[in-house]
């Protein structure tokens, strides 16, 4: 699987799953940190900011991108099953989707949605925001670790 189209398939996962892992690195590295470092109402209103914001096509794009080619390349390894990378293929696309896709659709986009809901400056508000940013940064490791194993998977499929 990984001569001629299907070697372009392997390197845009492998770039795809590595720059999904970044951007979520860069979450749990620093700008979960510097947000729960505001007051809450000031970091209730950042986040829902930068959710509002992650949902145009820059991220999206990336993002339901990978994950559809991480689909794409589970279906044909298993129809063509080649020799000496299926593994590493299957086991990359399970940890995106698992990993990066599920975890955000399951983990994430719930407490998103909620956090929306909330009024900023509220007694809710300021009460909710540390449990939030404990459980969400809690998962977004998951995500971040799964897409970087992703991306080595990948790699490793190409050797």
């Amino acid at each position: 699987m990984t001569e001629g189209p299907y070697f372009v398939l392997t390197v845009l996962g492998a770039l795809g799953t590595g720059m999904t892992a970044g951007a979520f690195y860069a979450f749990s590295a620093f700008v979960m940190r510097g947000l729960a470092a505001l007051p809450p109402a000031q970091g209730v209103a950042a986040m829902n900011a930068v959710n509002r914001a992650a949902v145009r096509p820059a991220f999206m794009l990336l993002f339901l991108g990978t994950a559809g080619l991480a689909a794409v390349i589970a279906a044909v390894t298993f129809v063509l099953w080649p020799e000496g990378a299926a593994v590493e293929l299957l086991l990359g696309s399970a940890l995106h989707l698992v990993g990066s896709f599920a975890v955000t659709a399951a983990a994430h986009v719930p407490r998103n949605t909620a956090l929306l809901r909330l009024d900023p400056g509220t007694a809710a508000a300021a009460g909710q925001w540390p449990v939030y940013v404990r459980e969400w940064t809690a998962w977004n490791h998951v995500r971040t670790g799964a897409s970087a194993a992703a991306a080595v998977a990948y790699v490793l499929a190409l050797a």
